[in-house]
């Protein structure tokens, strides 16, 4: 009897012991679903859209009627629109031309504050303030300006007798001028490049060095195959980034895409359909097109990085 009550005492005293870890565990969960609330009810609001828009990609809506039903009409009619096909040419040279010129700007420049320079922080946050600006209204007037007939560099130009163009109003220079735009802003890249390049043991260059091997064989044979992980994150981003580019085509030809539709980017001509011309069905079919477009490109990097993005484990 004795050793009963005793049994059952150490039983009462274990049950609290072992039901402490799972109250704190529910504690922590529901600590953790409460800061992640913000986030479900942000989600609310996207989800539905999302959805309505899919929907919308398969009527005719003007936003002023309701939709009305008229299947893959809206998909059809892409292939017949030349100021569509005129926005994917401009939206694909802008990206494949912008985004490794940019990328090979952001590691050159990484590596370069990498070798140790004195007021580290302040180069790094003098190249990283471009990548916050380059987007922004202030930003593409002003390179409006500096590109203009009278502008900064034309006033250059004509310090050695060089009559430059009227650059942003030229159809053959537009579209440089926001790829220049694009690529000055390589900051937030660089900055990752940075991060990469301090993770690269030192070891490895000592010991490439003393095999004679030259700065350029270190370089390809060590720190791009390290790096590589980096520019395979850097590069997903940047082609994300720029398939969705807006506001450099918007403010800089006043939201008409000229001259000529040289700057006529897909999400402008997307704008366009659907707040312009009140072709809401139409631009949602758009959408769902460039999603497609991004995803499909997104899926062809994934593929193609086994081989060529190395993982030292």
């Amino acid at each position: 009897m004795t050793i009963s009550t005793e049994a059952a005492a150490v039983s009462a005293e274990a049950v609290p012991t072992a039901a402490a870890p799972q109250r704190r565990r529910r504690r922590r969960d529901r600590a953790g679903y409460l800061f992640l609330l913000p986030w479900f009810i942000g989600m609310l609001f996207t989800i539905v859209p999302f959805f309505a828009s899919l929907y919308l990609a398969f009527t005719d809506y003007n936003l002023l009627n309701p939709p009305e039903w008229i299947g893959l009409a809206n998909f059809r009619d892409m292939f017949s629109d030349p100021k569509l096909l005129q926005s994917i040419r401009v939206t694909f040279t802008y990206t494949f031309v912008s985004v490794p010129l940019s990328l090979v700007a952001a590691l050159l420049v990484a590596m370069v504050l990498n070798r140790g320079i004195k007021a580290l922080p302040v180069y790094r946050a003098v190249f990283y303030l471009p990548s916050l600006l380059g987007a922004s209204v202030a930003v593409v007037l002003l390179w409006r300006y500096i590109f203009g007939f009278d502008g900064i560099v034309n006033a250059f130009l004509g310090w050695f007798g060089i009559a430059g163009p009227a650059w942003t109003s030229d159809p053959d220079y537009a579209l440089t001028t926001l790829i220049i735009l694009h690529i000055w802003t390589f900051g937030a890249p660089m900055v990752i490049f940075l991060a990469g390049l301090r993770q690269i043991p030192v070891q490895y260059y000592e010991a490439a060095a003393v095999d004679g091997a030259s700065k350029w064989r270190r370089f390809v044979s060590i720190t791009l195959p390290l790096l590589s992980p980096i520019i395979f994150f850097n590069l997903i981003q940047s082609l994300i980034a720029s398939f969705q580019t807006f506001t450099q085509g918007f403010v800089m030809n006043n939201g008409g895409g000229g001259p000529a539709n040289s700057t006529l980017f897909y999400n402008l001509y997307l704008y366009q359909q659907g707040f312009n011309q009140f072709n809401m069905g139409y631009a949602s079919a758009m959408a769902w097109t460039l999603l497609v477009i991004i995803a499909c490109f997104t899926a062809v990097t994934f593929f193609t990085a086994k081989y060529w993005v190395y993982y030292e484990n």
